[in-house]
């Protein structure tokens, strides 16, 4: 049961930063979007290129934070290759990865090019 109170949770934090970002003016590509490599939560359209989000829910925006471990990173950035060779875009294509974090109240805190920030 609590394993299922945990991914229903995670997915309403997805579907809210879903939404920050829709808001924001971008456009979904993806959800939940998985190659052999991983699954990466979100995938936006940003013009040509593409925003990779993983998003991590906790009590804490810290606690939160506390949650992507550098194994997890690799495996987004390894499925975010995946992703760009399953729509035949060059390695060259834009992109960015994106962080957010969703604390025990429901306010969202993104953080932009995150993977730089690990």
């Amino acid at each position: 049961m609590r394993g299922q109170v945990a991914c229903l949770s995670g997915r309403a934090a997805e579907d809210q930063v879903a939404s920050d970002y829709l808001r924001r003016g971008y456009v979904l590509a993806e959800t939940r979007w998985r190659g052999r490599s991983g699954e990466v939560d979100l995938i936006f359209a940003d013009g040509d290129g593409f925003i990779f989000v993983e998003v991590k829910k906790s009590r804490s925006f810290a606690r939160s934070a506390e949650r992507l471990s550098p194994a997890q990173m690799q495996r987004v950035c390894a499925a975010a290759e995946e992703y760009l060779a399953h729509r035949e875009l060059s390695q060259m294509t834009d992109l960015r990865f994106d962080v957010a974090l969703v604390d025990g109240a429901g306010a969202i805190e993104v953080l932009e090019n995150a993977f730089g920030h690990f």
